[in-house]
């Protein structure tokens, strides 16, 4: 029987330095690669750091945020990855990327946006409509 293993990409992600936080989350997937594992999950919005805030209002920065994304990607050749980002479409989300083998397989937008406290998502984010999130993996013959 073949494992799977999981391993847990917990990082001190600072807000606003992409450039340090993709290279901790690189450092976390090649780690999880040689402990032999499957899959590797890092936090919400990993990329960016949390809460981005006000730099979210910055178009710079929602496209130097995807563009980092496309940097962790390539990374996660050999696994599968999730890594937390902000997604641009009509608005910005909130999201998950699952990443597989260097490509992007999926993404996920948040739905329960917290507003309480120090937390105002709703500000900031849409809102994804209530929907089931599911991707199939295929085996392949080796």
């Amino acid at each position: 029987m073949r494992r799977f293993r999981v391993a847990l990409g917990q990082i001190n992600a600072t807000v606003g330095d992409l450039d340090q936080n993709v290279r901790l989350i690189v450092h976390g997937i090649e780690r999880a690669r040689a402990l032999g594992c499957s899959l590797v999950a890092f936090p919400e919005l990993a990329i960016t750091g949390y809460p981005p805030e006000d730099l979210l209002f910055k178009p710079a920065f929602i496209e130097a945020n995807l563009r980092a994304l496309d940097a962790v990607t390539q990374a996660s050749r050999g696994l599968s990855v999730i890594v937390g980002f902000v997604d641009k479409r009509d608005d910005i989300f909130n999201a998950a990327a699952v990443l597989h083998d260097g490509r992007r397989a999926g993404v996920y937008h948040k739905q329960y946006l917290p507003n309480y406290g120090v937390f105002d998502e709703n500000r900031y984010f849409r809102r994804a409509p209530r929907r089931r999130c599911s991707w199939r993996a295929t085996r392949r013959s080796r």
